[in-house]
């Protein structure tokens, strides 16, 4: 026999603010709630630069990935007259126009490097990977186990993060990783 959530002996006015109450503390527990985060767009940050262009110069002692884009290639379909309509003096159709149907792929965006600052190797200790694997995972984009390496789950999160602000990398950005909270905010060092 299920006992009821609110006793009856207490007075109405009571069992209904317990009840409420109840109602109220059912949403609590250990559900995620996502910290406020403000995406901020991480190519805008970014150096497009041809393929096989070296590290762009910066800050002293500044450290740099690189992100290959792929070339957009769209393909476009199109009706062009193959021969004109023949016109009587009169203007009646004495043969109509026929089409063919062309398709052809034009380049959208070529192909080029996507170059941003990173956190340096020195930077990038196991305490740090395992705390932004910590901060991944408090966002509910890492599953895995917290490592302190930079593992295939890692960059995955990594990507799912930095995906959502513009940047469709593996590489941790400089960007990234002062919004996860690893790096001081304001600090130009990487």
């Amino acid at each position: 026999m299920m006992r009821p959530l609110v006793p009856r002996a207490l007075p109405l006015s009571l069992r209904r603010a317990a009840l409420l109450a109840a109602l109220l503390l059912a949403g609590c527990g250990p559900a995620r709630v996502a910290a406020p985060d403000v995406a901020q767009d991480y190519a805008a940050e970014a150096l497009t630069r041809p393929l096989g262009s070296s590290a762009p110069t910066g800050p002293k002692e500044a450290c740099w990935g690189k992100q290959i884009s792929p070339a957009l290639i769209e393909t476009v379909t199109e009706q062009v007259v193959d021969r004109p309509a023949e016109l009587a003096a009169d203007g009646a159709v004495l043969r109509p126009a026929s089409y063919r149907t062309v398709t052809r792929q034009a380049i959208v965006r070529e192909r080029a490097e996507l170059w941003f600052r990173t956190p340096c190797p020195a930077e990038m200790s196991p305490d740090f990977i395992a705390t932004a694997q910590r901060a991944l995972a408090a966002r509910g984009l890492f599953h895995g186990l917290v490592t302190g390496e930079m593992d295939a789950p890692t960059g995955r999160a990594v990507r799912r993060f930095q995906a959502e602000r513009g940047l469709d990398s593996s590489v941790l950005s400089l960007a990234a990783a002062r919004d996860l909270g690893l790096i001081a905010v304001g600090s130009s060092e990487g």
